[in-house]
């Protein structure tokens, strides 16, 4: 099964529904296939004092990609999981000051092959997830942020 932009939308407007933020941020879906989510922010609501992207946004749309992410391939595979954020580096490298959005891609080490393996088996399991909100310039991002996302099966 593949991912679907049908499904990808549901997952969207799951977020916004269900996450109060994400619904002020007004975030969007940019794009996706099965390596990659991106979720795209609107500046105005996410605005801090100087006028540029409030970190916590930036901070939080990175969360919510690589979530998504993960989210989007145990639907596309049929688990019925509870997905957390188990730890995370964040690193602000330059200000934004029009609309962003954050592209979240498995980290450099990571299989989804393994990932679900250890799931099947232990009923859980961790995977790394590698998130970066692009610059100005294409090869420098304004912010990356690295997590380990956990995974728990409810049945």
């Amino acid at each position: 099964m593949s991912i679907t932009a049908s499904s990808a939308q549901d997952l969207i407007a799951f977020i916004r529904d269900s996450i109060p933020l994400a619904h002020s941020m007004d975030l969007r879906l940019h794009s996706h296939d099965t390596d990659h989510l991106a979720i795209a922010a609107p500046l105005p609501p996410n605005i801090n004092d100087k006028g540029c992207a409030f970190g916590g946004s930036l901070v939080s749309l990175m969360t919510l990609s690589g979530w998504g992410l993960v989210e989007l391939e145990l639907r596309r595979r049929g688990f019925d999981c509870d997905v957390f954020v188990a730890e995370s580096s964040v690193h602000y490298l330059a200000p934004v000051w029009e609309d962003f959005l954050s592209e979240a891609r498995l980290g450099a080490h990571a299989d989804w092959e393994a990932f679900f393996h250890t799931l099947r088996t232990r009923g859980r399991a961790r995977i790394e997830v590698a998130c970066r909100v692009p610059g100005e310039q294409p090869d420098k991002p304004a912010a990356t942020l690295s997590a380990r996302f956990v995974a728990k099966r409810r049945d």
